[in-house]
């Protein structure tokens, strides 16, 4: 009988060690990375899902993270942190979009580079910004479309008196 005990609590002892293993590989692994790269920071007015640890994209090859997201208190626009990698220099004028993963999917950045001769530097700003669809909004408006605005007649008031018709008749 105590052997069968010792041999249960080895197996349990093993399976902490595992466990605690695998929590440790997590932490490291799938962890948000250190900024090994630049920094720059695009503004959108419309952010959607994106979140921190999002992908940022350049012709479907990832070159960077979002880092953090902010709000401008003054222009109530989203501040997206880019952590980019420092081999890959992009110009001046790209554009970054905030695209979508699929209908269900994530969103994440992608950066179509412009035809600048300089680059982007560190702690820079991408100018050229568009931001997230609403595809759900969309979907809603061709369903249902929104209705003019009706003349009052239409909306229960009387007619005014027709000028040919006698009064009172």
């Amino acid at each position: 009988m105590a052997r069968e005990q010792w041999a249960e609590t080895g197996v349990g002892a093993v399976v902490l060690i595992v466990a605690a293993g695998f929590l440790a590989y997590s932490l490291t692994a799938g962890g948000p990375s250190q900024a090994n790269g630049y920094s720059v920071e695009a503004r959108f007015g419309q952010v959607g899902s994106l979140a921190p640890g999002a992908s940022v994209n350049v012709a479907g090859v990832k070159v960077g993270t979002v880092a953090r997201i902010d709000l401008d208190p003054k222009s109530y626009l989203a501040i997206v942190h880019l952590d980019l990698d420092p081999k890959v220099p992009l110009p001046a004028d790209s554009t970054a979009k905030i695209a979508s993963d699929g209908l269900l999917g994530g969103q994440h950045i992608v950066i179509e580079p412009g035809g600048s001769t300089d680059n982007l530097k560190a702690g820079g700003e991408i100018e050229n910004t568009q931001g997230a669809v609403d595809l759900f909004g969309l979907v809603g408006q061709m369903l249902r479309p929104q209705q003019p605005a009706a003349a009052p007649a239409a909306q229960g008031a009387t007619p005014a008196p027709d000028a040919k018709s006698p009064a009172g008749a």
